[in-house]
């Protein structure tokens, strides 16, 4: 068992771990609990009450963060048509079949694939590669589409792209810890009123089950998931 630092033990004392934190309470506790030497990101985690095993309840989409991620992504474009509209948006790098053989071999120096459609039949044999990592581009993320330099320029401002996982959670960074509190807090309205927006009509019961927001290497923070929900959809 791995034993915590002396800086985490520190401000693990300034979150109470029994109590559920309205959500503003929690995004101005988070900028205290910084214990890196680096630069952390601001980190949510959601359980939701669906069940990803059916496909009507997978809950999956994007949304363009107003103030960005804080991360610079390198994103592959794929594409045998519009490469130069793909570099010119912005892409790290551009190319069709050469990038493909050289994922093969195992290249992976990249976060995130966005590709034109005709590359898809191509992609698609690498799924044993991509699919575990989650790079496999998808339509429904955005990742898959004939408008690539949007795309690519899109998700270089800050565009984000989340999917539930098999265990019915959604994990994803909303900022850096330099980012004020309006900052962190308009991005995070957006998320979750996006995957709010979002609830499957098949879910039953409390859609928004746990929440917590935390720092890369900070505890987390408990927010109330029915008084979260509540404030959200009132604005």
């Amino acid at each position: 068992m791995s034993r915590k630092g002396k800086k985490y033990l520190d401000v693990a004392k300034k979150v109470d771990n029994m109590k559920l934190y309205g959500y503003k309470e929690a995004l101005e506790l988070l900028s205290g609990l910084k214990t890196a030497n680096f630069l952390e990101s601001v980190e949510v985690s959601l359980k939701l009450g669906v069940d990803s095993r059916h496909a009507e309840q997978q809950v999956r989409g994007t949304v363009v963060l107003p103030n960005g991620t804080g991360k610079n992504i390198k994103i592959l474009a794929l594409t045998s048509a519009k490469e130069e509209e793909a570099r010119n948006a912005g892409a790290d790098y551009v190319g069709s079949d050469e990038y493909v053989e050289k994922i093969k071999k195992g290249w992976l120096d990249f976060d995130m694939i966005i590709a034109t459609p005709d590359m898809m039949p191509k992609l698609g044999r690498l799924g044993k590669v991509l699919g575990p990592k989650g790079l496999m581009p998808n339509p429904k993320s955005g990742t898959v589409t004939p408008q690539i330099g949007k795309a690519v320029e899109e998700f270089k401002k800050g565009k984000l792209a989340f999917k539930v996982d098999k265990f019915n959670m959604i994990n994803v960074g909303i900022g850096k810890v330099n980012f004020d509190y309006e900052k962190i807090k308009e991005n995070f309205d957006t998320l979750l009123k996006k995957i709010i927006e979002l609830k499957p009509k098949e879910s039953k019961g409390q859609y928004l089950r746990r929440i917590s927001i935390a720092l890369t290497m900070s505890p987390g923070i408990k927010i109330d998931p029915l008084l979260l929900q509540k404030e959200l959809e009132s604005k």
